[in-house]
């Protein structure tokens, strides 16, 4: 009988877990750069309720999104050179912001934590 609280035991632990990680913090960084415009996009999933901002970091140059709150557990925060994507919300950057072809987008909680980062190669049009 002991024997099989303990075994019960483990097994609720290790469960418990694996759900904790099953519902971990995911990044989906995209970006895309030509000669004229640097287009990039942070977003959040999983998220703990709470306020979060995103950073886009491209070599020096770095940009953060006013704090967003999560809805069902996303953020979702746009970085564009394009001024009608800046004016359905996105961050303005300039043209050249990307360098490189990469960008590093990380999404960052309240006490100024960063729950989750990632690096990725952009899209580069040649236009």
């Amino acid at each position: 009988m002991q024997l099989t609280k303990s075994l019960s035991a483990v097994t609720f632990a290790l469960l418990s877990i694996l759900a904790v990680d099953a519902s971990a913090a995911t990044v989906r960084v995209t970006c895309e750069v030509s000669a004229k415009r640097s287009k990039i996009s942070v977003d959040g999933k999983n998220l703990a309720a709470g306020n979060y901002t995103t950073v886009a970091i491209s070599g020096s140059n770095m940009a953060a999104h006013p704090a967003v709150a999560a809805v069902a557990g996303e953020v979702e925060t746009d970085y564009d050179s394009n001024p009608r994507d800046i004016n359905d919300g996105a961050v303005a950057i300039a043209p050249n912001f990307i360098t490189g072809a990469q960008v590093t987008g990380k999404v960052i909680d309240a006490a100024g934590n960063t729950v989750i980062s990632d690096t990725v190669t952009c899209r580069v049009r040649r236009r």
